[in-house]
């Protein structure tokens, strides 16, 4: 099979395609072969070496969809021929609050989308929304999974909930903002782009403000109305964590499932306890949470926002597409 493998940390030209072995399937597992793959910021950090555990060679890549290809023994064999979406999620364990210690993403340790063949426990496999493309569901798993954890199983986002999506541009927050609408909650969002703003209005976003405003956390409390949203979904964290603790209402709730502008310096705690607020980590997803990201997605009609597709073997190209953070939506990867 033809793969990007990653056999050196640094710039993007160091994934290059070349000729691996096929996959074989073990027993419980099934080989697919792939039709598209995502980006997540996850690929860029580790090929950059800013990631636990990085073991090269790797084929990176954590999101994809195709037809199942081969099964191994103990799998039925009119799985051949169907056509899935992978959950990235690998092993995450029997306790569904938070995954065990063997708990792992695809695409680091285990070869990964970027890659006309994978290999997977069949288990993680699941079928194919049908009124997506291959591209369109290689676009969802990771962003999906993770958007729909925080606003369904850890802020339990109700109809008629205010919730804010911070960073509109990226793969999962515009995820969120689907996912979120699909829920019944009014969603607003912040960018520093009014185009991006302007994208995230089209995909059901009632407004947004530009994070860049000195007084954006004034002007999304008005925006929100009520003294402030119910939820915040965070992905930037640094200062707009702490700002969110300023913004959200009384009795409201916060996930963080990521921290791209770094640590949050001067957190008042004393925030924290004086509005009783919910402080809420989540990290990717639970099979459950896959399943039901799923469902809510073909029940809603949900398409993934796309921002670039590049072939297999333009990588390189749709690395430095996410470096430039000017996206909005995911960068997919086209495979045969």
């Amino acid at each position: 099979m033809q793969a990007i493998i990653l056999r050196e940390l640094g710039p993007p030209e160091n994934l290059r395609l070349e000729q691996l072995p096929d996959p074989t399937p073990g027993p419980g597992e099934a080989v697919v072969r792939l039709k598209g793959a995502a980006l997540n910021h996850r690929d860029v950090w580790i090929r950059l070496g800013q990631y636990a555990g990085i073991k090269l060679p790797i084929v990176l890549g954590s999101d994809g969809a195709g037809e199942v290809a081969a099964v191994g023994s103990g799998v039925d064999p009119a799985l051949v021929g169907r056509a899935v979406v992978i959950d990235p999620s690998l092993d995450w364990g029997p306790d569904e609050r938070a995954q065990g210690r063997a708990f792992r993403i695809l695409g680091l340790p285990d070869n990964g989308t970027y890659a006309e063949l994978v290999k997977v426990p069949v288990a993680n496999l699941h079928d194919k929304p049908s009124h997506l493309s291959f591209e369109q569901a290689a676009a969802l798993p990771l962003g999906g999974v993770t958007a729909y954890r925080a606003l369904a199983t850890r802020a339990r986002v109700q109809a008629g909930d205010t919730v804010v999506v911070t960073g509109a541009g990226g793969g999962v927050s515009s995820l969120a903002i689907q996912i979120a609408c699909a829920l019944g909650a009014r969603v607003l969002v912040t960018s520093r782009s009014e185009e991006k703003l302007a994208r995230a209005k089209a995909l059901g976003a009632a407004g947004g403000v530009l994070s860049g405003s000195p007084d954006w956390v004034k002007a999304m409390g008005t925006l929100a109305g009520g003294g402030g949203p119910d939820v915040v979904i965070d992905s930037v964290g640094g200062d707009t964590f702490v700002q969110a603790l300023a913004l959200v209402r009384t009795g409201g709730r916060i996930v963080t499932y990521g921290s791209t502008t770094g640590t949050a310096d001067g957190l008042e705690v004393r925030r924290i306890f004086w509005k009783q607020l919910t402080i809420l980590g989540s990290t990717m997803g639970t099979a459950r949470d896959f399943a039901d990201m799923l469902a809510l997605v073909q029940r809603a009609g949900i398409t993934p926002a796309i921002d670039q597709v590049f072939p297999l073997d333009q990588a390189p190209a749709a690395h430095r597409r996410m470096e430039a953070s000017g996206q909005f939506g995911k960068i997919v990867i086209r495979i045969g």
